[in-house]
């Protein structure tokens, strides 16, 4: 058995893969070969139903006809071009992001990456107000760059790496809704936070503590900036998830589901803030080309026209419904941005699931499984997942559990 081609491949992969490249990723026991809607195919012919989407990227699923037309047609005019050239598609991309944010944010700083936009965010806070402290909220992932880096919560003791932080920090315990209030004072630049916090274990913050935070914010004087880079672009059943919350932030971050696959993010902007920004202050060599723009301008179309909101909706409320089973003890999160709080390690259910051909993942909470599938998941994909949940028996597990306590 471990001499079948399919698993040669595997190793084979693996060891191309150590070889040559720096060995920071943990991988899974398989080779991706292709993929088409929600499936991914693999080297050894397994179809794995995807609903993890490449860290919440695949917002369309895989091979959609409107995407990938508008990649290739895009590539066949013109693959790329510098932003001292105006182009209509980068002008048609910003329009459109615009058009589905918060009504406040009117201008648009198109980047490479959620970290890249998060440390614009912050920079252009620090900028603005010539304050030198950010706060950041327990539990929080911002990106592994020096400035989104620091405000994520316990890089500093795990992979930091940097000698200082950029600027003072300190984090606000998350729903804390007292400490909140007592700590966003006339020093502080700027409050970053993520709605649904993603690395987390799609944990959602009340709607309490985010009108609080907005609410000090405002008091005096501090940018409120809403880190979307994996809850955005329609994952909560909102094109952002703070349309749920009812809260305008005073900025915005978008990545990961924005071309759907093709590499890009964006800064949204309120004019206030933006007035501030002269030339030269920000800028990017990839940021806003071509080929992201007609990637942003699909999937927002697609979004639009497919009524993906209301598929998001629908096909949360099966995954409630249906998925409360196995191991499976509550549900959090919100929209197609989920975690499965499970009655033992979340490694040990993604493993089993995996063994039904169902990929996963797993989050900073041990025991929460996350779901971040494509926008075009459907109710088949659903009753999937619950019958391999089901299929995953409590009784031995736990009663192993007993006996190590």
């Amino acid at each position: 058995m471990n001499s079948s081609p399919g698993r040669n491949h595997i190793s084979d992969a693996r060891q191309r893969e150590q070889a040559a490249t720096v060995p920071v990723y943990s991988q899974l026991p398989f080779v991706a070969e292709s993929a088409s809607g929600c499936e991914i195919t693999s080297s050894d012919g397994r179809r794995i139903l995807d609903l993890y989407g490449g860290h919440a990227v695949a917002a369309l699923g895989y091979g959609h006809p409107r995407l990938t037309r508008a990649i290739r047609d895009q590539s066949e005019r013109l693959l790329f071009q510098t932003n001292a050239v105006a182009m209509d598609v980068r002008a048609s991309a910003a329009e459109a992001l615009l058009s589905i944010a918060p009504p406040n944010l009117t201008r648009a700083f198109l980047v490479n990456s959620g970290a890249e936009a998060n440390e614009n965010a912050l920079r252009i806070a620090c900028m603005a107000s010539g304050r030198k402290k950010v706060l950041a909220i327990t539990h929080g992932f911002h990106g592994r760059t020096a400035a989104a880096a620091a405000v994520t919560w316990n890089s500093a003791s795990r992979w930091y790496g940097f000698p200082y932080l950029p600027f003072d920090v300190d984090f606000i315990p998350r729903n804390d809704v007292d400490a909140a209030r007592s700590m966003i004072d006339a020093d502080v630049a700027a409050v970053i936070f993520e709605p649904v916090q993603g690395v987390a274990g799609a944990f959602d913050l009340s709607t309490e503590f985010v009108t609080a935070l907005r609410q000090a914010t405002l008091a005096c004087g501090a940018a409120l900036i809403a880190d979307e880079v994996q809850s955005g672009m329609g994952r909560s059943g909102q094109f952002f998830a703070v349309q749920a919350y009812r809260v305008q932030p005073d900025m915005l971050t978008a990545a990961k589901a924005l071309g759907g696959g093709v590499p890009c993010s964006a800064l949204l902007v309120d004019d206030k803030l933006c007035a501030a920004i002269k030339p030269g202050d920000l800028g990017t060599t990839f940021g806003g080309s071509p080929l992201a723009a007609a990637a942003i301008i699909a999937v927002i179309e697609t979004i639009r026209k497919e009524g993906l909101l209301e598929n998001v909706h629908l096909r949360e409320a099966e995954i409630r419904q249906h998925c409360m089973v196995g191991p499976v003890t509550s549900i959090q999160g919100m929209g197609l941005m989920l975690g499965l709080v499970c009655d033992r390690p979340a490694t040990e259910i993604q493993a089993r699931l995996l063994e039904h051909d169902i990929l996963t993942g797993t989050s900073a909470d041990p025991n929460v499984l996350r779901l971040l599938p494509p926008l075009v998941l459907q109710s088949a994909h659903v009753q999937r997942l619950a019958s391999g949940l089901a299929a995953i028996s409590a009784a031995p597990e736990k009663i192993t559990a007993t006996r190590n306590q």
